[in-house]
Protein backbone atom coordinates (compact mmCIF):
# COMPACT_ATOMS: atom_id res chain seq x y z
CA UNK A 1 0.00 0.00 0.00
CA UNK A 2 1.58 3.21 -0.93
CA UNK A 3 -0.11 6.62 0.63
CA UNK A 4 0.78 9.78 -0.59
CA UNK A 5 -0.05 13.01 1.21
CA UNK A 6 -1.12 15.67 -0.56
CA UNK A 7 -2.86 17.75 1.64
CA UNK A 8 -2.97 18.20 6.02
CA UNK A 9 -6.62 16.24 5.38
CA UNK A 10 -5.93 14.42 2.11
CA UNK A 11 -4.30 11.52 1.19
CA UNK A 12 -4.43 9.77 -2.30
CA UNK A 13 -3.39 5.90 -2.99
CA UNK A 14 -3.83 3.62 -5.58
CA UNK A 15 -6.28 0.68 -5.31
CA UNK A 16 -6.45 -0.55 -1.79
CA UNK A 17 -7.27 -4.36 -0.50
CA UNK A 18 -9.38 -5.69 2.64
CA UNK A 19 -6.26 -5.91 4.09
CA UNK A 20 -5.02 -2.43 4.40
CA UNK A 21 -7.49 -1.15 5.96
CA UNK A 22 -6.39 -1.67 9.45
CA UNK A 23 -3.46 -0.14 8.77
CA UNK A 24 -5.09 3.12 7.17
CA UNK A 25 -7.26 3.11 10.33
CA UNK A 26 -4.08 2.75 12.54
CA UNK A 27 -2.44 5.65 10.36
CA UNK A 28 -5.13 8.19 11.72
CA UNK A 29 -7.36 8.29 8.43
CA UNK A 30 -10.99 8.75 9.08
CA UNK A 31 -12.96 8.20 6.09
CA UNK A 32 -12.14 6.18 2.96
CA UNK A 33 -13.43 7.37 -0.66
CA UNK A 34 -13.15 5.03 -3.60
CA UNK A 35 -13.65 6.86 -6.93
CA UNK A 36 -12.62 3.52 -9.14
CA UNK A 37 -15.88 1.77 -10.27
CA UNK A 38 -15.91 -1.63 -10.27
CA UNK A 39 -15.31 -4.15 -12.32
CA UNK A 40 -12.56 -2.19 -13.94
CA UNK A 41 -10.17 -5.25 -13.51
CA UNK A 42 -9.64 -8.96 -12.46
CA UNK A 43 -7.59 -8.05 -9.19
CA UNK A 44 -9.22 -5.69 -7.88
CA UNK A 45 -10.84 -5.55 -4.57
CA UNK A 46 -14.93 -4.90 -4.48
CA UNK A 47 -15.82 -1.79 -3.26
CA UNK A 48 -18.47 -3.30 -0.89
CA UNK A 49 -16.04 -5.86 0.40
CA UNK A 50 -13.60 -2.37 1.07
CA UNK A 51 -16.83 -0.53 2.87
CA UNK A 52 -17.44 -3.62 4.89
CA UNK A 53 -13.55 -3.25 6.03
CA UNK A 54 -14.00 0.26 6.33
CA UNK A 55 -17.26 -0.18 9.19
CA UNK A 56 -14.92 -2.66 11.09
CA UNK A 57 -12.24 -0.28 11.73
CA UNK A 58 -14.25 2.39 12.56
CA UNK A 59 -13.97 3.96 9.67
CA UNK A 60 -16.47 6.23 7.49
CA UNK A 61 -16.85 4.94 3.66
CA UNK A 62 -18.18 7.24 0.44
CA UNK A 63 -17.92 5.46 -2.83
CA UNK A 64 -17.62 8.28 -5.40
CA UNK A 65 -17.06 6.33 -9.13
CA UNK A 66 -15.66 7.51 -11.65
CA UNK A 67 -15.20 6.38 -15.17
CA UNK A 68 -11.75 7.35 -16.84
CA UNK A 69 -12.09 10.59 -18.57
CA UNK A 70 -15.08 11.26 -17.25
CA UNK A 71 -14.54 14.06 -14.84
CA UNK A 72 -17.14 16.58 -15.49
CA UNK A 73 -18.11 20.11 -13.32
CA UNK A 74 -21.23 17.48 -11.95
CA UNK A 75 -18.90 14.78 -10.42
CA UNK A 76 -16.05 17.44 -9.39
CA UNK A 77 -19.17 19.03 -7.38
CA UNK A 78 -20.18 15.35 -5.59
CA UNK A 79 -15.97 14.56 -5.03
CA UNK A 80 -16.49 18.42 -3.23
CA UNK A 81 -19.48 17.75 -1.35
CA UNK A 82 -18.18 14.22 -0.16
CA UNK A 83 -15.03 16.43 1.09
CA UNK A 84 -16.81 18.77 3.00
CA UNK A 85 -19.68 16.24 4.15
CA UNK A 86 -16.59 13.70 5.67
CA UNK A 87 -14.85 13.28 8.88
CA UNK A 88 -11.16 14.29 8.07
CA UNK A 89 -8.22 13.51 7.48
CA UNK A 90 -9.41 12.01 4.46
CA UNK A 91 -7.86 8.78 1.84
CA UNK A 92 -9.18 8.47 -1.14
CA UNK A 93 -7.97 6.00 -3.61
CA UNK A 94 -8.40 4.47 -7.16
CA UNK A 95 -6.47 2.45 -9.75
CA UNK A 96 -2.98 4.50 -9.41
CA UNK A 97 -4.27 7.57 -7.20
CA UNK A 98 -4.41 9.81 -10.19
CA UNK A 99 -8.13 9.83 -10.24
CA UNK A 100 -8.27 10.68 -6.60
CA UNK A 101 -5.82 13.98 -6.74
CA UNK A 102 -7.44 15.05 -9.95
CA UNK A 103 -10.51 15.59 -7.99
CA UNK A 104 -9.14 16.98 -5.18
CA UNK A 105 -7.17 19.20 -7.62
CA UNK A 106 -10.27 20.15 -9.54
CA UNK A 107 -12.48 20.47 -6.69
CA UNK A 108 -10.28 22.77 -4.93
CA UNK A 109 -9.40 24.87 -7.80
CA UNK A 110 -11.92 27.66 -7.50
CA UNK A 111 -10.10 28.53 -3.95
CA UNK A 112 -6.64 27.22 -4.58
CA UNK A 113 -4.46 28.65 -7.46
CA UNK A 114 -3.00 26.43 -9.73
CA UNK A 115 0.41 26.88 -8.92
CA UNK A 116 -0.20 25.90 -5.11
CA UNK A 117 -2.25 22.44 -6.32
CA UNK A 118 0.25 21.33 -8.58
CA UNK A 119 2.91 22.25 -5.89
CA UNK A 120 0.97 20.10 -3.43
CA UNK A 121 -0.01 17.22 -6.33
CA UNK A 122 3.60 17.26 -7.71
CA UNK A 123 5.47 16.74 -4.11
CA UNK A 124 3.09 13.58 -3.75
CA UNK A 125 4.10 12.55 -6.89
CA UNK A 126 1.09 13.36 -9.20
CA UNK A 127 2.12 14.95 -12.59
CA UNK A 128 -1.06 17.38 -12.73
CA UNK A 129 0.38 19.79 -14.95
CA UNK A 130 -1.82 18.85 -18.39
CA UNK A 131 -4.97 19.63 -16.30
CA UNK A 132 -3.93 23.44 -15.33
CA UNK A 133 -5.74 25.10 -18.39
CA UNK A 134 -8.82 23.80 -16.29
CA UNK A 135 -7.92 24.54 -13.20
CA UNK A 136 -7.07 28.43 -14.19
CA UNK A 137 -10.42 28.16 -15.92
CA UNK A 138 -12.20 27.58 -12.67
CA UNK A 139 -10.24 29.69 -10.87
CA UNK A 140 -10.90 32.66 -13.18
CA UNK A 141 -8.42 32.49 -16.36
CA UNK A 142 -9.56 33.13 -19.82
CA UNK A 143 -10.21 29.57 -21.32
CA UNK A 144 -10.29 31.10 -24.89
CA UNK A 145 -6.33 31.56 -24.01
CA UNK A 146 -5.65 28.15 -22.81
CA UNK A 147 -4.08 25.50 -25.53
CA UNK A 148 -3.22 22.32 -24.62
CA UNK A 149 0.47 21.37 -25.30
CA UNK A 150 1.21 19.73 -28.15
CA UNK A 151 3.82 17.50 -29.76
CA UNK A 152 4.78 17.16 -33.57
CA UNK A 153 4.61 13.26 -32.92
CA UNK A 154 2.38 12.39 -29.84
CA UNK A 155 2.27 7.98 -29.10
CA UNK A 156 -0.25 6.55 -26.90
CA UNK A 157 1.59 3.22 -25.21
CA UNK A 158 5.04 2.77 -23.88
CA UNK A 159 5.17 -0.89 -24.87
CA UNK A 160 7.30 -2.12 -27.29
CA UNK A 161 5.86 -0.33 -30.14
CA UNK A 162 5.71 2.98 -28.38
CA UNK A 163 9.53 3.03 -26.80
CA UNK A 164 10.59 1.74 -30.59
CA UNK A 165 9.13 3.89 -32.51
CA UNK A 166 10.15 7.21 -30.40
CA UNK A 167 13.81 5.80 -30.35
CA UNK A 168 13.70 5.31 -34.54
CA UNK A 169 11.86 8.41 -35.16
CA UNK A 170 14.80 10.47 -32.64
CA UNK A 171 17.52 8.55 -34.53
CA UNK A 172 16.19 10.05 -37.70
CA UNK A 173 14.95 13.70 -36.57
CA UNK A 174 16.84 14.53 -33.09
CA UNK A 175 15.45 17.65 -32.36
CA UNK A 176 11.35 15.95 -32.82
CA UNK A 177 9.72 16.85 -29.89
CA UNK A 178 8.25 13.83 -29.16
CA UNK A 179 6.11 12.48 -26.36
CA UNK A 180 4.76 9.17 -24.93
CA UNK A 181 1.89 8.85 -22.76
CA UNK A 182 1.73 5.78 -20.53
CA UNK A 183 0.19 5.07 -17.31
CA UNK A 184 2.51 1.71 -16.22
CA UNK A 185 5.47 2.27 -14.11
CA UNK A 186 6.68 -0.45 -15.07
CA UNK A 187 7.87 -1.70 -18.65
CA UNK A 188 7.99 -5.82 -19.64
CA UNK A 189 10.04 -7.62 -21.57
CA UNK A 190 6.93 -10.16 -23.07
CA UNK A 191 8.75 -12.74 -24.81
CA UNK A 192 11.04 -13.97 -21.68
CA UNK A 193 8.04 -14.86 -19.23
CA UNK A 194 7.90 -18.54 -21.76
CA UNK A 195 11.63 -18.82 -20.04
CA UNK A 196 10.32 -17.28 -16.64
CA UNK A 197 7.98 -20.62 -16.85
CA UNK A 198 10.53 -23.11 -17.53
CA UNK A 199 13.25 -21.92 -14.77
CA UNK A 200 15.71 -20.25 -17.23
CA UNK A 201 14.99 -16.61 -16.19
CA UNK A 202 14.06 -14.75 -13.22
CA UNK A 203 11.32 -12.55 -13.41
CA UNK A 204 13.12 -9.76 -12.87
CA UNK A 205 15.51 -9.72 -15.54
CA UNK A 206 11.81 -8.94 -18.04
CA UNK A 207 11.03 -5.99 -16.13
CA UNK A 208 12.50 -2.93 -15.86
CA UNK A 209 11.02 0.73 -14.72
CA UNK A 210 9.59 2.98 -17.44
CA UNK A 211 11.77 5.68 -17.00
CA UNK A 212 15.18 3.74 -17.67
CA UNK A 213 13.55 2.47 -20.81
CA UNK A 214 12.30 6.18 -22.23
CA UNK A 215 14.80 7.29 -24.95
CA UNK A 216 16.43 10.82 -24.06
CA UNK A 217 14.57 13.46 -25.49
CA UNK A 218 10.99 12.14 -25.48
CA UNK A 219 8.88 13.58 -22.87
CA UNK A 220 6.67 10.71 -21.02
CA UNK A 221 3.58 11.40 -19.73
CA UNK A 222 2.04 10.11 -16.98
CA UNK A 223 -1.50 8.90 -17.66
CA UNK A 224 -4.17 6.95 -19.40
CA UNK A 225 -5.83 7.43 -22.09
CA UNK A 226 -9.49 7.93 -22.25
CA UNK A 227 -10.31 9.22 -25.60
CA UNK A 228 -9.35 10.72 -29.05
CA UNK A 229 -10.45 13.72 -30.79
CA UNK A 230 -8.70 13.29 -34.57
CA UNK A 231 -10.92 16.19 -35.75
CA UNK A 232 -9.37 18.65 -33.56
CA UNK A 233 -6.10 16.51 -33.21
CA UNK A 234 -6.37 15.90 -29.31
CA UNK A 235 -5.95 13.51 -26.90
CA UNK A 236 -7.78 13.41 -23.81
CA UNK A 237 -6.42 11.46 -20.50
CA UNK A 238 -8.34 9.98 -17.87
CA UNK A 239 -7.29 13.10 -15.10
CA UNK A 240 -9.01 15.46 -17.61
CA UNK A 241 -6.00 16.36 -19.52
CA UNK A 242 -5.70 17.28 -23.01
CA UNK A 243 -2.86 16.73 -25.49
CA UNK A 244 -2.05 18.11 -29.15
CA UNK A 245 -0.22 16.35 -31.95
CA UNK A 246 0.82 16.80 -35.67
CA UNK A 247 0.97 13.07 -36.19
CA UNK A 248 -0.28 10.47 -33.58
CA UNK A 249 0.90 7.07 -33.00
CA UNK A 250 -1.22 4.43 -31.19
CA UNK A 251 0.29 1.15 -29.94
CA UNK A 252 -1.73 0.81 -26.64
CA UNK A 253 -1.69 -3.16 -27.08
CA UNK A 254 -4.34 -5.62 -26.16
CA UNK A 255 -6.79 -6.61 -23.34
CA UNK A 256 -6.41 -10.30 -21.59
CA UNK A 257 -10.40 -11.02 -20.90
CA UNK A 258 -9.64 -13.66 -18.03
CA UNK A 259 -13.64 -13.04 -17.01
CA UNK A 260 -14.04 -14.37 -20.46
CA UNK A 261 -13.69 -17.82 -18.70
CA UNK A 262 -15.85 -18.61 -15.93
CA UNK A 263 -14.42 -18.93 -12.86
CA UNK A 264 -10.56 -18.55 -14.22
CA UNK A 265 -9.87 -14.86 -12.64
CA UNK A 266 -10.66 -16.85 -9.17
CA UNK A 267 -8.44 -19.74 -9.74
CA UNK A 268 -5.20 -18.39 -11.15
CA UNK A 269 -1.96 -18.84 -9.50
CA UNK A 270 -3.56 -21.15 -7.20
CA UNK A 271 -5.17 -24.74 -7.34
CA UNK A 272 -2.73 -25.77 -10.07
CA UNK A 273 -3.91 -23.28 -12.22
CA UNK A 274 -1.65 -21.02 -14.03
CA UNK A 275 -0.08 -18.97 -16.75
CA UNK A 276 3.06 -17.49 -19.03
CA UNK A 277 0.66 -14.75 -19.99
CA UNK A 278 1.26 -12.76 -16.46
CA UNK A 279 4.47 -11.53 -14.97
CA UNK A 280 3.33 -12.60 -11.57
CA UNK A 281 2.21 -16.32 -12.11
CA UNK A 282 5.06 -17.39 -14.51
CA UNK A 283 7.01 -18.43 -11.63
CA UNK A 284 3.95 -20.16 -10.99
CA UNK A 285 4.24 -22.56 -14.05
CA UNK A 286 7.60 -23.67 -13.00
CA UNK A 287 6.79 -24.52 -9.44
CA UNK A 288 3.67 -26.34 -10.91
CA UNK A 289 6.14 -27.97 -13.75
CA UNK A 290 8.20 -29.24 -10.43
CA UNK A 291 5.40 -30.21 -8.58
CA UNK A 292 3.88 -32.36 -11.12
CA UNK A 293 5.12 -35.94 -10.69
CA UNK A 294 1.69 -37.62 -12.10
CA UNK A 295 -1.22 -36.97 -13.59
CA UNK A 296 -3.14 -34.72 -16.55
CA UNK A 297 -1.52 -31.43 -17.61
CA UNK A 298 -3.37 -29.47 -19.78
CA UNK A 299 -2.53 -26.56 -22.45
CA UNK A 300 -4.84 -24.26 -23.59
CA UNK A 301 -5.25 -22.08 -26.75
CA UNK A 302 -8.24 -19.74 -26.92
CA UNK A 303 -9.49 -18.16 -30.56
CA UNK A 304 -7.76 -16.02 -32.60
CA UNK A 305 -6.18 -13.31 -32.32
CA UNK A 306 -3.85 -13.65 -29.68
CA UNK A 307 -0.50 -11.92 -28.68
CA UNK A 308 2.25 -14.60 -29.53
CA UNK A 309 0.13 -17.69 -30.72
CA UNK A 310 3.26 -20.43 -30.23
CA UNK A 311 3.31 -19.28 -27.02
CA UNK A 312 0.66 -21.79 -25.61
CA UNK A 313 2.03 -24.76 -26.70
CA UNK A 314 5.81 -23.56 -25.98
CA UNK A 315 4.56 -23.33 -22.24
CA UNK A 316 3.90 -27.49 -23.20
CA UNK A 317 6.94 -28.10 -24.61
CA UNK A 318 9.59 -26.57 -22.05
CA UNK A 319 6.94 -28.75 -19.16
CA UNK A 320 7.23 -31.95 -21.41
CA UNK A 321 11.05 -31.62 -21.87
CA UNK A 322 11.48 -30.77 -18.08
CA UNK A 323 8.99 -34.41 -17.28
CA UNK A 324 11.35 -36.10 -19.59
CA UNK A 325 14.28 -35.65 -18.24
CA UNK A 326 13.62 -36.04 -14.81
CA UNK A 327 12.19 -39.41 -15.51
CA UNK A 328 8.34 -38.84 -14.64
CA UNK A 329 6.58 -37.78 -17.95
CA UNK A 330 5.39 -41.53 -18.35
CA UNK A 331 3.40 -41.21 -15.65
CA UNK A 332 1.88 -37.73 -16.57
CA UNK A 333 -0.86 -37.34 -19.69
CA UNK A 334 -0.10 -33.81 -21.64
CA UNK A 335 -3.16 -32.88 -23.47
CA UNK A 336 -3.00 -29.63 -25.90
CA UNK A 337 -6.65 -27.87 -26.15
CA UNK A 338 -6.28 -25.54 -28.93
CA UNK A 339 -9.93 -23.59 -30.18
CA UNK A 340 -8.80 -23.52 -34.04
CA UNK A 341 -7.78 -26.21 -35.78
CA UNK A 342 -4.12 -26.34 -36.23
CA UNK A 343 -0.93 -26.58 -34.49
CA UNK A 344 0.34 -23.69 -36.24
CA UNK A 345 -0.93 -21.66 -38.69
CA UNK A 346 2.66 -21.99 -40.97
CA UNK A 347 2.21 -24.96 -42.67
CA UNK A 348 5.92 -25.21 -42.86
CA UNK A 349 7.05 -25.57 -39.09
CA UNK A 350 4.39 -27.69 -38.47
CA UNK A 351 6.42 -31.34 -39.25
CA UNK A 352 9.17 -30.41 -37.05
CA UNK A 353 6.20 -29.53 -34.05
CA UNK A 354 4.64 -33.00 -34.45
CA UNK A 355 8.11 -34.41 -33.78
CA UNK A 356 7.51 -33.37 -30.33
CA UNK A 357 4.10 -34.09 -29.74
CA UNK A 358 4.96 -37.38 -30.24
CA UNK A 359 8.12 -37.76 -28.31
CA UNK A 360 6.24 -36.15 -25.64
CA UNK A 361 2.91 -38.43 -26.54
CA UNK A 362 0.91 -35.17 -26.11
CA UNK A 363 -2.96 -35.44 -27.41
CA UNK A 364 -4.01 -32.21 -29.66
CA UNK A 365 -7.65 -31.37 -28.97
CA UNK A 366 -8.49 -29.11 -31.73
CA UNK A 367 -11.19 -27.20 -31.62
CA UNK A 368 -11.39 -27.31 -27.64
CA UNK A 369 -12.28 -23.83 -26.47
CA UNK A 370 -11.94 -23.58 -22.47
CA UNK A 371 -15.00 -21.75 -21.40
CA UNK A 372 -15.31 -23.06 -17.44
CA UNK A 373 -12.58 -23.37 -14.36
CA UNK A 374 -13.46 -24.90 -11.19
CA UNK A 375 -10.10 -24.77 -9.84
CA UNK A 376 -10.71 -26.28 -6.44
CA UNK A 377 -12.37 -29.83 -8.12
CA UNK A 378 -10.09 -29.53 -10.59
CA UNK A 379 -12.33 -29.54 -13.67
CA UNK A 380 -12.09 -27.48 -16.73
CA UNK A 381 -14.63 -27.43 -19.26
CA UNK A 382 -14.41 -26.79 -23.20
CA UNK A 383 -16.86 -26.32 -25.47
CA UNK A 384 -16.35 -28.57 -28.58
CA UNK A 385 -17.16 -27.71 -32.26
CA UNK A 386 -17.64 -30.32 -34.35
CA UNK A 387 -19.03 -28.80 -38.09
CA UNK A 388 -22.24 -27.42 -36.85
CA UNK A 389 -22.58 -28.86 -33.66
CA UNK A 390 -21.24 -27.75 -30.05
CA UNK A 391 -21.03 -29.83 -27.02
CA UNK A 392 -19.16 -29.11 -23.59
CA UNK A 393 -16.43 -31.51 -22.57
CA UNK A 394 -15.19 -31.55 -18.97
CA UNK A 395 -11.68 -32.52 -18.08
CA UNK A 396 -10.09 -33.36 -14.96
CA UNK A 397 -6.53 -31.84 -14.54
CA UNK A 398 -3.24 -31.69 -11.87
CA UNK A 399 -1.86 -28.74 -13.73
CA UNK A 400 -3.72 -26.10 -15.83
CA UNK A 401 -1.52 -23.72 -18.38
CA UNK A 402 -4.46 -20.92 -19.59
CA UNK A 403 -3.96 -18.39 -22.19
CA UNK A 404 -6.89 -16.24 -21.67
CA UNK A 405 -9.15 -14.97 -24.76
CA UNK A 406 -7.87 -11.71 -26.02
CA UNK A 407 -9.64 -8.47 -27.17
CA UNK A 408 -9.15 -4.75 -28.18
CA UNK A 409 -8.79 -2.23 -25.31
CA UNK A 410 -12.10 -0.46 -24.12
CA UNK A 411 -11.12 2.87 -24.76
CA UNK A 412 -10.10 1.83 -28.36
CA UNK A 413 -13.12 0.44 -28.93
CA UNK A 414 -14.99 3.34 -27.85
CA UNK A 415 -13.21 5.75 -30.20
CA UNK A 416 -13.34 6.93 -33.60
CA UNK A 417 -10.07 5.17 -34.81
CA UNK A 418 -11.25 1.32 -34.63
CA UNK A 419 -12.65 -1.42 -36.79
CA UNK A 420 -15.34 -3.31 -36.74
CA UNK A 421 -13.81 -6.26 -34.18
CA UNK A 422 -12.26 -3.35 -31.82
CA UNK A 423 -8.72 -2.74 -32.99
CA UNK A 424 -6.91 -0.01 -34.62
CA UNK A 425 -8.35 -0.19 -38.05
CA UNK A 426 -4.71 0.73 -40.33
CA UNK A 427 -3.48 -0.02 -43.75
CA UNK A 428 -1.18 -3.46 -43.81
CA UNK A 429 1.50 -1.94 -45.86
CA UNK A 430 2.23 1.69 -44.09
CA UNK A 431 0.61 1.27 -40.89
CA UNK A 432 -1.25 4.28 -41.50
CA UNK A 433 -5.17 4.65 -40.02
CA UNK A 434 -7.49 4.12 -42.96
CA UNK A 435 -9.33 7.10 -42.20
CA UNK A 436 -6.90 9.58 -40.78
CA UNK A 437 -3.60 10.76 -42.46
CA UNK A 438 -2.05 11.71 -39.36
CA UNK A 439 -2.38 8.68 -37.36
CA UNK A 440 -0.50 5.35 -37.26
CA UNK A 441 -1.12 2.43 -35.49
CA UNK A 442 1.30 -0.75 -34.64
CA UNK A 443 1.23 -3.56 -32.44
CA UNK A 444 -0.33 -5.48 -30.65
CA UNK A 445 -3.68 -3.48 -30.54
CA UNK A 446 -3.92 -2.91 -34.62
CA UNK A 447 -6.00 -5.27 -37.28
CA UNK A 448 -3.24 -6.00 -39.10
CA UNK A 449 -3.00 -9.35 -40.21
CA UNK A 450 0.32 -10.30 -38.76
CA UNK A 451 1.85 -12.55 -35.65
CA UNK A 452 1.50 -10.38 -33.12
CA UNK A 453 5.09 -10.64 -31.36
CA UNK A 454 7.79 -8.42 -29.92
CA UNK A 455 9.42 -9.22 -33.46
CA UNK A 456 6.74 -8.00 -35.32
CA UNK A 457 6.76 -4.92 -33.46
CA UNK A 458 10.65 -4.84 -33.98
CA UNK A 459 9.76 -4.22 -38.19
CA UNK A 460 7.12 -2.25 -38.21
CA UNK A 461 8.47 0.80 -35.60
CA UNK A 462 10.75 1.74 -37.73
CA UNK A 463 8.09 1.86 -40.98
CA UNK A 464 5.86 4.24 -38.10
CA UNK A 465 8.71 6.72 -37.68
CA UNK A 466 9.57 6.62 -41.65
CA UNK A 467 6.29 7.32 -42.33
CA UNK A 468 5.03 9.43 -39.51
CA UNK A 469 7.95 11.89 -40.19
CA UNK A 470 7.27 11.90 -44.05
CA UNK A 471 3.24 12.99 -42.97
CA UNK A 472 5.28 15.30 -40.66
CA UNK A 473 6.17 17.21 -43.44
CA UNK A 474 3.30 16.80 -45.52
CA UNK A 475 4.02 14.08 -47.85
CA UNK A 476 3.14 10.13 -48.09
CA UNK A 477 4.11 6.96 -46.50
CA UNK A 478 6.84 5.87 -48.56
CA UNK A 479 8.01 3.05 -46.48
CA UNK A 480 6.42 -0.61 -46.38
CA UNK A 481 5.67 -3.28 -43.75
CA UNK A 482 5.63 -7.01 -45.28
CA UNK A 483 4.00 -8.78 -41.86
CA UNK A 484 7.43 -10.44 -40.66
CA UNK A 485 6.32 -12.02 -37.41
CA UNK A 486 8.58 -14.36 -35.95
CA UNK A 487 7.85 -16.75 -33.13
CA UNK A 488 10.87 -18.44 -31.20
CA UNK A 489 9.08 -22.29 -31.01
CA UNK A 490 10.84 -23.86 -27.35
CA UNK A 491 10.55 -27.33 -28.27
CA UNK A 492 13.25 -28.10 -25.41
CA UNK A 493 15.61 -26.75 -23.33
CA UNK A 494 18.10 -25.92 -25.37
CA UNK A 495 16.56 -25.96 -28.72
CA UNK A 496 14.21 -23.52 -30.68
CA UNK A 497 12.00 -24.41 -34.06
CA UNK A 498 12.79 -20.36 -35.43
CA UNK A 499 9.19 -19.64 -36.84
CA UNK A 500 9.77 -16.45 -39.38
CA UNK A 501 7.23 -15.66 -41.91
CA UNK A 502 4.96 -12.63 -42.89
CA UNK A 503 1.75 -11.74 -44.85
CA UNK A 504 0.01 -14.98 -46.23
CA UNK A 505 1.97 -17.36 -44.16
CA UNK A 506 5.34 -16.40 -46.41
CA UNK A 507 8.91 -17.44 -45.09
CA UNK A 508 11.01 -14.68 -44.13
CA UNK A 509 14.01 -16.15 -42.75
CA UNK A 510 16.61 -13.59 -41.22
CA UNK A 511 19.39 -16.27 -42.02
CA UNK A 512 20.66 -18.50 -44.13
CA UNK A 513 19.44 -22.20 -43.80
CA UNK A 514 23.41 -23.94 -42.96
CA UNK A 515 23.42 -21.14 -40.17
CA UNK A 516 19.77 -21.57 -38.67
CA UNK A 517 17.14 -23.47 -40.64
CA UNK A 518 13.84 -22.38 -39.04
CA UNK A 519 11.83 -25.63 -40.56
CA UNK A 520 13.94 -27.65 -37.74
CA UNK A 521 15.19 -27.15 -34.09
CA UNK A 522 18.43 -25.50 -33.46
CA UNK A 523 21.08 -24.92 -30.73
CA UNK A 524 21.70 -21.79 -32.50
CA UNK A 525 18.18 -20.15 -32.41
CA UNK A 526 17.62 -21.04 -28.72
CA UNK A 527 20.95 -18.78 -27.96
CA UNK A 528 19.92 -16.53 -30.11
CA UNK A 529 16.40 -16.61 -27.90
CA UNK A 530 18.37 -16.63 -24.54
CA UNK A 531 21.34 -15.19 -25.32
CA UNK A 532 20.79 -12.45 -27.88
CA UNK A 533 17.24 -11.52 -27.82
CA UNK A 534 17.15 -9.46 -24.44
CA UNK A 535 19.66 -7.18 -25.24
CA UNK A 536 18.49 -6.33 -28.76
CA UNK A 537 15.25 -5.51 -26.99
CA UNK A 538 17.00 -3.48 -24.56
CA UNK A 539 19.68 -2.18 -25.68
CA UNK A 540 19.04 -2.21 -29.78
CA UNK A 541 15.02 -1.49 -30.18
CA UNK A 542 15.07 1.26 -27.95
CA UNK A 543 17.93 2.87 -28.75
CA UNK A 544 17.29 3.28 -32.19
CA UNK A 545 19.34 0.35 -33.59
CA UNK A 546 17.25 -1.46 -36.25
CA UNK A 547 19.00 -4.70 -36.80
CA UNK A 548 17.73 -6.72 -39.40
CA UNK A 549 14.82 -4.38 -39.63
CA UNK A 550 15.85 -1.56 -41.95
CA UNK A 551 12.18 -0.36 -43.58
CA UNK A 552 11.74 -1.00 -47.04
CA UNK A 553 11.23 1.94 -49.30
CA UNK A 554 8.85 0.92 -51.68
CA UNK A 555 6.73 4.19 -51.88
CA UNK A 556 7.96 6.81 -54.15
CA UNK A 557 8.06 10.41 -51.87
CA UNK A 558 5.04 13.05 -53.90
CA UNK A 559 6.86 15.19 -56.35
CA UNK A 560 10.01 13.03 -56.23
CA UNK A 561 9.05 11.30 -59.70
Amino acid sequence: MEIRQIAPSFAAAPQITVADVPAIAEAGYKTLICNRPDGEADDQTPAGEIAAAAREAGLEFRFVPIKPGVISDEVIDTFDEALKGCKGPILAYCRTGTRSSTLWALARSKMLSPEAILNATGQAGYDLSGIRPRMETRFGVDAHKIRPEKFDILIVGGGAGGVATAASILKRRPQAKVAIIEPREEHYYQPGWTLVGAGVFNKTQTVRRMSEVIPDGVQLIRGAVAGFDPDRNEVALENGARYGYDVLVVCPGLRLAWEAVEGLPATLGKNGVTSNYRFDLAPYTYELVQQTRKGRAIFTQPPMPIKCAGAPQKAMYLSADYWLRTGVLKDIDIEFCNAGGVLFGVPDYVPALMEYVQKYDARLGFFHNLIKVDGEAKVATFEVTDGDTKTTVEKEFDMLHVCPPQTGLDFIKASQLTDAAGWVDVDQATLRHTRYGNIFGLGDGCNTPNAKTAAAVRKQAPVVAVNALAVLDGKDPVAAYDGYGSCPLTVERGKIVLAEFGYGGALLPSFPDWLIDGKKPSRLAWFLKERMLPPVYWSGMFRGHEYLAQPQMTFRKVGNE
